[in-house]
């Protein structure tokens, strides 16, 4: 009896180490208990004093690790802010693309800002809160065999990012497209300066930075599929913090924050090139409400 009572005590205990780590989510559509996911609420995070948020350390310029070790890029600068608002410390969480869904359901990280074009599909796993960005995808190849449509790839070695718009699209509109995949942007585009691949996809603002920054390269389709937007990602059912962050956003128009954003950290890289209004959301009001 002695044994059983001591049992039954420590797996009290350990429920109760865990639930103490953040909240889960409370019910689905029948009443049943949802625990799918584990996060932690606004209030959660203030008491805390610091934010989780997982960032992308090797897509340049959005988000990025620079010479000195410190993140940088488009991503970083709103990471900042929301943090500063929140008043609380920021700890980066290095993510990858295939790791962003997986890193909120399990409370690895409280947001995600890497990136992250929203989808009906990602949105059946994680909250989205407004949008501060439009996308779409481009392809980039060597000068010398320049692609310039999609259906130019059928036969040929396209290289994408797993876990990405990029990979999905080919996959569901050209199966004759062979996919070489890689977890990490950095070896994707080693791929293609090696010669591994005829081309590689991803958003097409991107693309478009990277072949500024490679000659011998260039975006030879420049929109390809939807026009998409890039948003804030919360564990599902994290209503505290998405909202939290959609009041921020909207708030943050007043003063032309994504325009700031864009000029300190993309317009040194798009320079001419790019028109910021094509890009930038401002209050999460995209294209003609913009």
């Amino acid at each position: 009896m002695k044994k059983f009572i001591a049992l039954t005590l420590s797996l009290l205990l350990g429920a109760a180490a865990l639930t103490g780590c953040g909240s889960t989510g409370g019910t689905d559509e029948s009443g049943a208990a949802d625990n799918s996911a584990i996060y932690r609420t606004v209030d959660e995070i203030k008491e805390s004093g610091k934010i989780n948020i997982g960032v992308f350390s090797d897509k340049k310029p959005f988000g990025y690790v620079d010479e000195n070790g410190d993140y940088q890029g488009y991503d970083i600068y709103f990471a900042e802010r929301l943090a500063k608002d929140l008043g609380v410390e920021i700890e980066y969480v290095s993510t990858e693309p295939a790791s962003r869904v997986e890193y909120l359901k399990t409370g690895k990280v409280d947001v995600i800002l890497a990136n992250f074009t929203v989808t009906e599909e990602r949105a059946e796993s994680v909250d989205f809160a407004l949008p501060y960005m439009k996308v779409a995808l481009g392809v980039v190849s060597p000068d010398s065999a320049l692609i310039t449509s999609p259906e130019q790839l059928n036969g040929k070695t396209l290289i994408v990012a797993k876990g990405t718009t990029a990979e999905t699209y080919f996959t569901e509109n050209y199966p004759d497209v062979k996919l070489l995949k890689f977890d990490q942007y950095t070896e994707a585009y080693n791929a293609l300066l090696d010669g591994r691949g005829d081309a590689l996809s991803t958003d097409n603002t991107e693309v478009l930075a990277w072949a500024i920054q490679n000659p011998g390269f260039s975006v030879g389709i420049e929109s390809l599929g939807d026009i998409d937007t890039i948003a804030p990602a919360v564990s599902k059912g994290n209503t505290s913090l998405k909202e939290w962050i959609d009041n921020e956003i909207v708030a943050l128009a007043d003063e032309q924050f994504f325009h700031k954003d864009y000029e300190e950290t993309l317009a040194p890289v798009y320079g001419d090139n790019v028109d910021i209004d094509s890009l930038v959301v401002e209050g999460g009001k995209v294209d003609s409400e913009n």
